[in-house]
């Protein structure tokens, strides 16, 4: 599974009070991370008071699965990838990568970011 054509994945955080938390993200991979983008979609919150950020300011241990479905099970794959995430700012090559993923993002101011650090990763199939 190439991490990339997946157009989104789920993020899950647990901050000090070991309540898991689970939305989905978009999100571009390199060879050596992952960034998901604070962007300007429509949220209750700014961007820093999401509870993921809050979470992981807390708690950097994060998961990440990214998953391809279909009706024929014989054709199923995930990626799950655990690591350390923390608030970041994209690089200038992430920014311009994210706006080719997703054109929605074009229209949109990106610096921030979550950056996770992989330490594991399960794939299936193998």
């Amino acid at each position: 599974m190439n991490l990339n054509q997946a157009r989104v994945a789920r993020l899950a955080t647990c901050g000090q009070d070991l309540q898991p938390h689970c939305v989905p993200v978009c999100f571009l991979a390199s060879d050596r991370d992952i960034v998901i983008a604070l962007d300007e979609k429509p949220k209750r919150v700014a961007p820093g008071q999401l509870r993921r950020v809050r979470n992981i300011r807390e708690n950097p241990r994060v998961a990440l699965l990214v998953d391809h479905y279909e009706e024929d099970w014989t054709r199923l794959s995930f990626a799950m990838i655990e690591g350390n995430a923390r608030l970041d700012r994209l690089t200038q090559a992430e920014t311009e990568g994210l706006r080719d993923k997703y054109p929605q993002y074009r229209e949109m101011e990106l610096s921030e970011c979550l950056r996770i650090e992989p330490e594991r990763i399960v794939r299936w199939p193998c």
